[in-house]
């Protein structure tokens, strides 16, 4: 069951999915769709899921559940995992890839694999004060407050 997200509690569960590349608006408009009718069906052993998302920067796929009202499971994970896998095939986009680092360069947002990141830091083209996606971050509240940081602040710190 779709809510909108500010309605969700702030220790909602959210998985966040980023894209190797920018997507159109157009693409952005038909994921926000496909999304939305996802989280109207998506459950946890026939009981929906309260749940939502949010798109960032024409980059960033970002879905919570309120694990309050009904856990997300296996089966439910594997679901939304085969719907972001599905918008892999049709964009050809990798949203899964965990090895690749999303940060900030003035007002555009790089996205470089993790080796080509720690050459930037070696190379003194990112620093510590670059601002970094981190997408660990676990709940919508560690979201609020740790999504968008200082790479010192976040786990790629220990690249400086």
């Amino acid at each position: 069951m779709y809510i909108p997200f500010e309605n969700l509690p702030e220790e909602s569960k959210i998985w966040i999915y980023q894209s190797n590349r920018k997507f159109s608006d157009a693409e952005f408009s038909e994921i926000e769709t496909a999304l939305q009718s996802f989280l109207e069906g998506w459950a946890a052993h026939g009981t929906s899921l309260e749940s939502s998302y949010q798109l960032k920067y024409n980059r960033f796929i970002i879905i919570a559940v309120n694990q309050d009202v009904q856990a997300a499971t296996g089966c439910s994970i594997d679901s939304s995992v085969e719907f972001i896998q599905s918008l892999e095939q049709k964009y050809s986009v990798d949203l899964l890839d965990k090895m690749n680092v999303t940060f900030k360069l003035g007002e555009h947002i790089a996205h470089k694999p993790l080796i080509d990141f720690k050459k930037m830091v070696k190379d003194k083209a990112v620093t510590e004060n670059t601002i970094v996606f981190n997408n660990l971050v676990n709940n919508i509240e560690e979201f609020n407050e740790s999504w968008e940081v200082p790479a010192i602040d976040s786990w790629h710190s220990r690249f400086f």
